[in-house]
């Protein structure tokens, strides 16, 4: 029987599972009147970043394909670009991406229309057309094939790698099992189980993407002159209990579940297959799920151990607490408790069912608590010096 979920079809043919509309300043400059414009007009979201002039080679295409990625995303019916006019990621460079994506989008450059308030005018009533376009879509039935669900951990425990990771990787496979799709990333976090990973490659072109992923993650620091035990476990690991890189990492790709890493991608690339999913990408949380976004997820499953608030400006994020003590003291923060499974009183499969259950809700309009609570972090990472 094939399990649907209550989403957004839009006209690229992507399915949505929120209806946002997105003002996105394409840099620093503008992020201040891309935010006054989002308060003025209700039904509107906005993603501050610190990016969007100076940067040139590869960090360029890298700042391109997750702005122009996650304003694609499938929850954003509409996005209003707003640029100063001067920078080096203009207004046209992100707008071309975007209509090859076939994104709905309206464009405000500040300095052609005059500066701040002009401009927050001017971005308003774009921004309430957009809205207005976006109350026409509905919400119809789909089948899962069509969801994509990022993964991500924070501030990870002794047990994390025993109950939620355990449990998610439940969850992802009964996506995958349903012809859908799950990305799983955070490199630094796969250091120590790079062999583990490749054995579940589904062919050798992946299996050496996923080893040379893993290995040049680690080169780079090195040639810093870095030791990545620095940071891997980070204090609130330690302080959880987990004693060294290798058993967070062995514990981190258990969200995965079991079945075969189909493709490796770059951070916030689209995978053009269905299954199980790799991004090559920082370990950094809110960095993290801004590629999963970019990359076309329309919700992250987000386990924790020592707890932690953060959502996003357009997906909704699922928290999965490790432990029933975090559970109880951020419990406005948690959606679901895999705390049980160390106390016996329920399943790894039991509580993987439960999350996989609150995935299909939370597609067909449940809100997180995330959500609720309005946080919307968002940030992209830099790879060279910005000039």
């Amino acid at each position: 029987m094939v399990i649907n979920f209550m989403g957004y079809r839009r006209q690229n043919g992507a399915v949505g599972v929120r209806n946002h509309v997105l003002i996105f300043p394409t840099t620093i400059c503008a992020a201040a009147v891309a935010e006054m414009i989002s308060k003025q007009v209700v039904g509107t979201v906005s993603a501050v970043h610190r990016h969007g002039c100076g940067h040139i080679g590869e960090e360029q295409e890298l700042m391109l394909r997750t702005m122009a990625g996650f304003c694609a995303n499938p929850n954003v019916a509409g996005v209003l670009l707003v640029g100063l006019g001067c920078e080096q990621l203009n207004l046209d460079l992100v707008a071309e991406r975007l209509s090859g994506y076939h994104q709905r989008f309206e464009m405000l450059n500040i300095q052609e229309t005059g500066g701040t308030t002009k401009s927050v005018n001017r971005g308003a009533k774009l921004a309430g057309q957009l809205v207005a376009e976006a109350a026409s879509a509905e919400r119809e039935p789909v089948a899962v094939a069509e969801l994509v669900v990022g993964l991500n951990c924070g501030g990870s425990d002794a047990i994390s790698g025993i109950t939620a990771n355990n449990a998610v990787g439940v969850a992802s496979d009964r996506i995958v099992a349903e012809h859908g799709t799950v990305i799983f990333s955070e490199t630094p976090e796969m250091i120590g189980a790079e062999e583990v990973l490749a054995r579940r490659a589904s062919d050798e072109k992946t299996r050496n993407q996923a080893r040379a992923a893993i290995s040049a993650t680690y080169a780079s620091m090195k040639v810093l002159g870095l030791d990545v035990r620095g940071a891997e476990p980070s204090p609130g690991n330690i302080a959880g209990g987990l004693t060294t890189l290798e058993e967070k990492s062995l514990g981190a790709i258990l969200k995965g579940g079991t079945t075969p890493v189909v493709q490796v991608v770059d951070f916030a690339q689209k995978p053009d297959r269905k299954g199980l999913i790799m991004m090559d990408g920082p370990a950094h949380d809110v960095v993290c799920n801004s590629g999963l976004l970019a990359a076309g997820a329309q919700i992250i499953v987000f386990t924790t151990g020592r707890g932690t608030p953060i959502g996003t400006p357009v997906a909704p994020v699922i928290k999965v607490s490790s432990n029933s003590t975090l559970y109880a003291r951020m419990r406005d923060n948690m959606d679901i408790n895999a705390g049980a499974i160390i106390e016996g009183k329920e399943s790894i499969q039991g509580i993987g069912d439960r999350i996989f259950r609150e995935i299909i809700k939370v597609a067909s309009g449940k809100l997180t608590r995330a959500e609720v609570l309005g946080h919307g972090e968002f940030a992209i990472p830099s790879i060279i010096p910005t000039v």
